[in-house]
């Protein structure tokens, strides 16, 4: 007893307590139970500013444990400030080991993307969600919104969309693309690129989508189907690379980054620096790949 409390002390080393991360597991847990549906979180206090990836520090330290091994992405970077740092957070709060390799990972961070290698079905990926109300851009009420999810009443979603590609010829939404789940509730799968988005779809990974600054976590369990609104006529399309190749590996079936040399030459690179790593030392991860239709 003596030994578990000493452990529980150290374990907890700040900011967010048992108590709390039991209240937020079980909001995690109707989330699943309900996906897609919105689930209202404490969302306590942390150290850095809403915005900055306060949810997902919240889902992740609640979940992970010691002997958990911990992956934070940036826009598919390992490297970048934000994700190092949070890195290094998560390092001091748990203890727990921290990789850069997406397979050894058993819980993995995200902001705006999702790995290009296939997650299994012993690990778990957190979303950094900025804004997780779907219909906040065609109906500003938080009441309204709720009535029209209870209701399944996305008519104003669909009109939205209709008139994107009648004023340009195609659906104009990137990153973030409406998605129904379990053919009930439409949700933002956060800000990923539209090349991610047939990842959510029976995959063997939980997803957990938190959102500290609005209080809200949502989830696409394992096995869930996952749709992207689209028309009969009007198909839902990734981004197009053809005719591009990573300037590193040389590598085509990826997300590219763009990227502008101080000679005004332009070159692209794979934008998940993990899976390029891989890639370079003739090590191919098994990816999911859609195909647009023709």
């Amino acid at each position: 007893m003596i030994e578990t409390e000493k452990f529980s002390r150290s374990y907890n080393y700040g900011f967010i307590d048992e108590s709390t991360k039991k209240e937020i597991r079980r909001k995690i847990l109707k989330a699943v139970a309900v996906p897609g549906y919105q689930v209202p979180y404490s969302s306590p206090e942390m150290p850095i500013s809403r915005g900055w990836g306060t949810g997902g520090l919240h889902a992740s330290l609640s979940l992970i444990g010691p002997d958990d091994v911990f992956k934070i992405i940036d826009q598919g970077s390992d490297a970048s400030v934000n994700a190092c740092n949070l890195r290094n957070f998560v390092r001091r709060m748990t203890d727990c080991r921290t990789t850069f390799d997406t397979a050894e990972a058993t819980i993995i961070q995200t902001r705006h993307r999702i790995t290009e290698e296939v997650l299994t079905d012993k690990q778990i990926i957190v979303f950094q969600v900025p804004q997780p109300e779907v219909l906040r851009s065609v109906e500003r009420y938080e009441f309204k919104t709720r009535q029209m999810h209870a209701e399944a009443d996305y008519a104003k979603m669909w009109v939205s969309l209709y008139e994107s590609y009648v004023k340009f010829g195609a659906i104009m939404q990137g990153a973030g693309y409406p998605v129904k789940v379990n053919k009930r509730y439409i949700m933002t799968p956060s800000p990923i690129p539209r090349w991610d988005v047939p990842n959510l779809s029976h995959s063997d990974t939980l997803h957990v989508f938190a959102a500290g600054r609005e209080k809200r976590i949502h989830c696409v369990p394992p096995h869930t189907l996952v749709e992207p609104l689209e028309f009969e006529d009007i198909k839902f399309m990734v981004e197009s690379f053809d005719g591009i190749q990573c300037s590193v590996t040389g590598g085509t079936d990826a997300f590219m980054d763009e990227i502008y040399e101080s000679d005004g030459d332009r070159k692209h690179t794979i934008n998940d620096s993990n899976f390029m790593d891989k890639v370079r030392v003739g090590i191919r991860p098994r990816q999911r790949l859609f195909k647009n239709p023709a």
